[in-house]
């Protein structure tokens, strides 16, 4: 999929480009935390890196029916992501177990620490069950920024536009100074927001500490329908994005 059958088309087509990525270690396990942006962020970090990777995806990704649901089915699996199921409690643990087994084996694990895609492309509050991975499995955290994803795919877009993207790799945090305080919420809340932090000095993208998923419940509620049904249609609105980092020595850039 990624050296002969997908990979060599997508990168003819999109021309991504990446920089750090000698920030990614070149052997043992270590969890990659991204901004999450457009469904296609699973796809281009993958493709981007030397080592294989697996993401933990939505349940949902696997359970489609008809052909769609199949195509999706099979992408999925071919590309190395793991369906965990979001909806809480012991569905929460068993994802986390997921994870854990992935880090175990050596492996690099891909998590997008806001737990959803940004409906707008500000970076939101991070999920706990990062940190709680980071430190049971004694494993790195290297950050990761995905840029114009959502420009090329954005939510509710079938297929992406043809556009360049691109990846920013950031220095690994390490958090071993917190060693077996996993149970403790507020360490793990204060390893989490450096996760964000980290992430947001990154991109440089705009940051709200609130979830994502919150702000997508707002926005699907009838009464943001409604005011933006209402809404005149020269009304300017705003869309931010992820603002491109300096280029390091290291970098795959595109050119003029």
């Amino acid at each position: 999929m990624k050296y002969i059958v997908i990979g060599p088309i997508v990168k003819a087509i999109f021309r991504p480009w990446i920089v750090g990525p000698r920030h990614i270690p070149a052997e043992g396990a270590a969890i990659l935390a991204s901004n999450h942006l457009s469904f296609i962020d699973s796809v281009f970090l993958p493709l981007m890196i030397d080592r294989r990777m697996s993401f933990l995806a939505k349940s949902d990704y696997f359970t489609g029916k008809g052909l769609k649901g199949w195509a999706t089915r099979i992408f999925m699996k071919a590309t190395g992501q793991l369906p965990i199921d979001r909806s809480g409690g012991k569905a929460s643990e068993a994802s986390l177990n997921t994870g854990l087994r992935v880090l175990g084996r050596g492996d690099l694990l891909g998590i997008y620490p806001e737990g959803t895609r940004s409906p707008d492309g500000t970076l939101y509050r991070g999920r706990t069950g990062i940190a709680r991975m980071a430190l049971e499995a004694h494993v790195p955290v290297v950050p990761v920024v995905m840029v114009d994803t959502d420009a090329v795919m954005p939510i509710g877009r079938r297929l992406p536009r043809v556009g360049r993207v691109g990846i920013v790799i950031g220095e690994p945090l390490d958090f071993s100074r917190f060693e077996g305080m996993e149970g403790d919420r507020y360490i793990l809340r204060s390893v989490t927001d450096e996760i964000m932090v980290a992430l947001q000095q990154l991109g440089e993208q705009k940051y709200e500490d609130v979830y994502a998923s919150a702000v997508k419940n707002r926005i699907a509620s009838p009464r943001a329908k409604e005011a933006v049904a209402t809404r005149p249609k020269d009304a300017a609105t705003s869309r931010p994005k992820v603002t491109a980092v300096p280029r390091a020595q290291d970098t795959a850039v595109p050119r003029a």
